[in-house]
């Protein structure tokens, strides 16, 4: 008999009103729950990334970072706003269990909001399957990015980061 994986409960969206890009993972993973804190797997690249591209430096205080990026216009959410996962891997999410955030409310709020770009395959997916159909006017143009996640290590951090900075240098 396997028990069912808890339900995980993602966190609010970090954005100021006037954000112009908005990054979507898909569900926070157990560090990141764990420290109640988006991307905080250490080995994830996420940081570095925004780092490299904001400013928003890995080795600045939670705050800070999450500071830097509102003020560059950048918006930092996931798909879900809650659903079941056994561990961190993001092919273990249990669509089925998905409940996904108000993006018609977000984007309502956010009307200066010109890309979305998802953090890997899986938060492009759930939100075609999810969200996109549901939304009473077309989102703004979506782009899916390499995963940041460590498990998905077979793309080397540089060229992670050359297919980051290109998709967004008009927002940079």
């Amino acid at each position: 008999m396997h028990d069912q994986p808890s339900t995980s409960k993602g966190f609010p969206p970090v954005a100021a009103a006037d954000a112009r890009l908005l990054i979507l993972g898909s569900l926070p993973g157990q560090v990141s729950l764990a420290r109640v804190q988006y991307y905080a797997q250490p080995r994830n690249a996420f940081w570095p990334i925004m780092g490299r591209l904001f400013g928003a430096e890995p080795e600045l205080p939670y705050e800070e970072r999450l500071a830097r990026l509102v003020a560059r216009g950048v918006a930092l959410w996931d798909v879900c706003a809650e659903g079941r996962r056994p561990g961190s891997l993001d092919q273990k999410i249990d669509s089925a269990s998905v409940a996904p955030n108000d993006f018609a409310a977000f984007l309502a709020g956010h009307a200066r909001v010109a890309l979305i770009a998802f953090n890997g395959a899986t938060a492009a997916a759930l939100f075609r399957r999810k969200v996109a159909a549901k939304l009473s006017s077309p989102a703004p143009p979506t782009i899916q990015l390499p995963s940041t996640s460590p498990a998905h290590a077979a793309m080397p951090f540089e060229r992670k980061l050359d297919l980051w900075r290109e998709a967004l240098h008009a927002f940079l």
